[in-house]
C-alpha cells in the first residue's frame, strides 16, 4: 500500500517507520530535510509538497503540532487536499481542538476526501514500541479500512464516534494524565518535605487504591530525576489549553484541569517547556524551597 506521512518528529518518525517495516511504501514531505534521513534505509520517497504526497498515496497520515499546522498541511495552498483524488483517506494523528477536527473533516468531505481524527497517547516510548493508544473519530467503514495500519502503530485502537470524537477522548486523556502528574508531584514533594523516603512512599501507594500508571511510570521518572522528554511540557500545556477552550465554549467548570493548566503555564514560563511533563516536581520543589 502507498502511504503518505507528514510530521516526522519525535512521534511521527517511529510511527512512519513501523508502517515501512510492515512492507508499505512511504511518500513523505518534511519542512526540514534532516527529518528524512532515517528513511533512507526503507522504501520511502520524498516529495516537494504535501500535495505531491497526496498524488501518490492511498492514505495520508499527519502528525504535527497544532490545529493551524494541520489546516496548513491539509487545506493550504500546496496542501493534501490540492493534490488528492476523490476517495483519498486523510488521517490526522495530531492533538487538536475537536471543533477544528470537525471543520477540517467537513472541508475535506466537500471535496470527496475521507477523514479520520486519530490522536494518540503513549508518548515517544509508545511510538517506538508500537504500543500507542489510538482514539479515532470518523465513519466506521473508513475506520475499518485503516485499522490494519493503526495496528502497526498501536495496541489499543478504539473508534469513539464521528469526526471530532477522537479529539474529545484525547482531551479527556490529557485531563486525567495532567491532573495525575500534578497529583504525584504534589505527593512526592509533600513526602520529601517531611523527610520521608519518597521511594518507600511510592512503593506503599502502588499497593493500594492510589495505584495508577502515572504513579508507576511517571513516579519512577520523578524518583530517577529523569526529565528527558518523552512528552514535552509545552505539548501538555497546549493540550490543556484545548481542554480549557472547550470548557469555555461549553460553559463547563473543570477546576482540577484549570489548576493543572496553570501549572503547565508556569512550567513553560519557567523555561522548562522542553523537558518532560514530570518536571512539574521541580517546579513544586522550587516554589516550596526555603532558599
Amino acid at each position: 500500500m502507498h502511504i503518505g506521512f507528514i510530521g516526522l518528529g519525535l512521534m511521527g518518525r517511529p510511527m512512519a517507520l513501523h508502517l515501512a517495516q510492515a512492507g508499505h511504501t512511504l511518500h513523505l514531505w518534511a519542512r526540514r530535510p534532516a527529518a528524512l534521513e532515517p528513511f533512507k534505509a526503507v522504501d520511502a520517497h520524498a516529495h516537494i509538497s504535501a500535495a505531491a504526497v497526496a498524488c501518490h498515496a492511498d492514505a495520508v497520515f499527519t502528525m504535527v503540532a497544532d490545529a493551524p499546522d494541520v489546516r496548513e498541511v491539509v487545506l493550504g495552498e500546496s496542501g493534501i487536499a490540492s493534490g488528492a483524488r476523490r476517495g483519498l483517506i486523510v488521517v490526522d494523528m495530531s492533538t487538536i481542538n475537536p471543533n477544528a477536527a470537525r471543520e477540517i473533516g467537513a472541508a475535506l468531505a466537500s471535496k470527496g476526501i475521507e477523514f479520520l481524527d486519530a490522536p494518540v497517547s503513549g508518548g515517544e516510548i509508545g511510538a517506538l514500541d508500537a504500543t500507542l493508544t489510538i482514539m479515532v473519530g470518523g465513519k466506521p467503514a473508513v475506520f475499518e479500512s485503516v485499522r490494519p495500519l493503526f495496528e502497526k502503530m498501536g495496541k489499543s485502537i478504539t473508534l469513539i464516534g464521528p469526526v471530532g470524537a477522537g479529539q474529545v477522548a484525547k482531551a479527556c486523556n490529557q485531563i486525567l494524565t495532567g491532573v495525575g502528574v500534578l497529583a504525584v508531584a504534589e505527593a512526592f514533594n509533600f513526602a520529601a518535605k517531611n523527610d520521608v523516603d519518597v521511594a518507600r512512599v511510592r512503593e506503599a501507594l502502588l499497593g493500594g487504591f492510589a495505584y495508577s500508571r502515572i504513579l508507576e511510570n511517571h513516579g519512577q521518572r520523578m524518583l530517577e530525576r529523569n526529565f528527558k522528554p518523552g512528552f514535552k511540557a509545552w505539548m501538555h500545556q497546549k493540550d490543556l489549553r484545548i481542554v480549557m477552550e472547550e470548557a469555555h465554549r461549553l460553559g463547563l467548570m473543570l477546576p482540577a484541569a484549570a489548576a493543572t493548566a496553570q501549572l503547565f503555564n508556569a512550567l513553560v514560563g519557567s523555561g522548562m517547556g522542553e523537558e518532560d511533563s514530570v518536571c512539574a516536581l521541580k517546579l513544586l520543589e522550587k516554589i516550596g524551597s526555603a532558599d
